[in-house]
């Protein structure tokens, strides 16, 4: 029998969305997330036999046209006319994983019974997601502030039957899908097409997908600095409590600690050091990460507060009597931590990179390019250049989208936070990290066969070894581009919690 996860009014977190998505886990309304559904369904309804005035997008035309009237026999169409023209999306295909987190955030924002949407829209996103029926949806085309236009009409194309899923590995036309599974398509009452496309659901979703991957990769990035540290035959003393305990920053404590345990009884740590003190990026490790870590958690703590808010618009409030058209589509919030988390995420590239020089520098009693023949063999010459290539693009890409802003909707519209941009570039950085990292603990491993017969602790032992079991020591010159590759996978795909 599949496991369940019930839609209630309380709040997700990270954990909750983890195991949602990990253990496959489908989606069913509660009762009380169905009763809200349908008591908002009921207020507008039963507010639109007596209104009295515009109400904006349930009897207006949208933007700038919020001052066109639209008669009462017209309400569906204008619906189902927004979800057609605002599908407008382009460049690549957003990430499956993403698209099935922008349904799952969608899901749990229309269930809190602010949004005046039918109970069957709302189930409609639900088999979608529990059937892996994942719209296809484009990168560019949101300004991240009438909420994610674009995208999220691309999302709901395929409740309406038009539009393309991937289904089964395939992208098909979402008619066949709606056909095999014998559902018939959504007829959008008033208000419904607005709730559906206002809303920050692709800003959110990549905020949260960027969140997961930015704890696995700050978590290797110090396991494999630790290792490189060893390989460098650094000092442990940057990384004593006295020292952090008067500069108590969270990240830099939390750093500091992991890596007094990660190097817990190693011999290469112990012994007597000739040299008095590192470079910076091995003796600045706990203040650098932990300035990333301390970003990250910051963005974490507002991606999860616009997860679990409401942001379409107009806003419904059945127990108040109100529809009221307000601005919490707008993706500032978003925006702001986007950029600041690229910055992040790129210096933990840039401070990885110049570790990566420095192993393979010759300093330290270590051969340079670490190959024991330089000069007929270049070894680990060229990784370094691939790395300062990633890092160079990460710090262009790291540019901040939220200082933008270009007036849309004849000026109806005219402060945008350019999120979505800062969203999907934040992918990129991620990707670019995880390839920096790769190469990092490449040429870290292979400086740690210079160290041998001295052992290091048993934590860093044990990555290295699962390390080898992928990829070899590089004893001549050979195709370095498998390698990186195999390291690559071996980042993204081994969780840092096993060490």
């Amino acid at each position: 029998m599949d496991s369940i996860h019930y839609i209630t009014p309380e709040d997700l977190n990270l954990d909750i969305i983890s195991e949602i998505i990990y253990r496959h886990l489908k989606l069913k309304l509660s009762p009380e997330s169905a009763e809200r559904i349908i008591k908002c369904r009921s207020y507008l309804d039963s507010k639109l036999e007596n209104v009295d005035r515009p109400v904006y997008g349930v009897t207006t035309g949208f933007g700038s046209l919020c001052n066109k009237t639209i008669s009462t026999d017209q309400l569906s169409s204008l619906q189902k006319n927004l979800v057609m023209s605002h599908a407008c999306g382009t460049g690549a295909e957003v990430k499956p994983e993403i698209v099935k987190l922008m349904l799952l955030l969608k899901i749990h924002a229309l269930a809190k019974g602010f949004s005046g949407v039918q109970l069957i829209t709302v189930e409609r996103l639900i088999d979608m997601f529990n059937n892996d029926v994942l719209p296809v949806v484009y990168e560019m085309g949101s300004l991240g502030a009438s909420g994610d236009l674009a995208p999220l009409a691309h999302l709901t194309l395929p409740v309406l039957g038009m539009g393309e899923v991937c289904f089964e590995g395939k992208k098909v036309a979402s008619s066949e899908v709606l056909k095999r599974f014998g559902w018939q398509p959504v007829e959008l009452q008033s208000k419904e097409g607005l709730a559906l496309l206002n809303g920050t659901q692709f800003m959110s979703a990549h905020g949260v997908y960027i969140i997961l991957r930015a704890l696995h990769l700050e978590r290797w990035a110090s396991i494999t600095a630790a290792v490189s540290l060893e390989g460098y035959d650094g000092r442990t003393d940057p990384f004593i409590s006295q020292l952090h305990d008067i500069r108590p920053h969270t990240g830099q404590k939390t750093i500091a600690a992991r890596f007094r345990k990660i190097l817990a009884g190693s011999e290469i740590a112990g012994i007597n050091k000739k040299h008095v003190q590192d470079p910076y990026s091995f003796r600045c490790i706990p203040q650098v990460h932990g300035a990333s870590y301390d970003a990250i958690m910051h963005a974490a703590n507002v991606v999860f507060t616009e997860v679990n808010s409401v942001t379409d618009n107009p806003t419904v409030f059945p127990d108040n009597d109100l529809v009221v058209s307000g601005g919490n589509f707008h993706g500032q919030p978003l925006a702001l931590v986007f950029d600041y988390l690229a910055i992040a995420l790129a210096e933990l590239g840039n401070i990885s990179e110049r570790r990566i020089y420095r192993l393979i520098s010759g300093q330290r009693g270590l051969p340079e390019f670490l190959v024991a023949n330089p000069g007929l063999n270049s070894g680990f010459m060229i990784p370094q250049y691939v790395a300062a290539s990633i890092v160079s693009q990460n710090k262009q890409l790291c540019s901040p989208s939220s200082v933008d802003s270009i007036p849309s909707s004849n000026e109806q519209e005219d402060h945008v936070s350019m999120g979505a941009n800062g969203a999907t570039r934040l992918v990129r950085v991620a990707d670019n990290l995880s390839r920096v990292i790769a190469i990092e603990l490449f040429t870290a491993c292979q400086a740690m066969e210079f160290r041998r017969p001295l052992k290091s602790s048993d934590t860093i032992e044990r990555i290295f070894s699962e390390f080898r079991r992928v990829v070899p020591f590089v004893g001549e010159d050979t195709l370095m581009y498998t390698e990186i590759a195999k390291s690559v996978d071996f980042i993204n795909n081994t969780p840092s919690a096993i060490f």
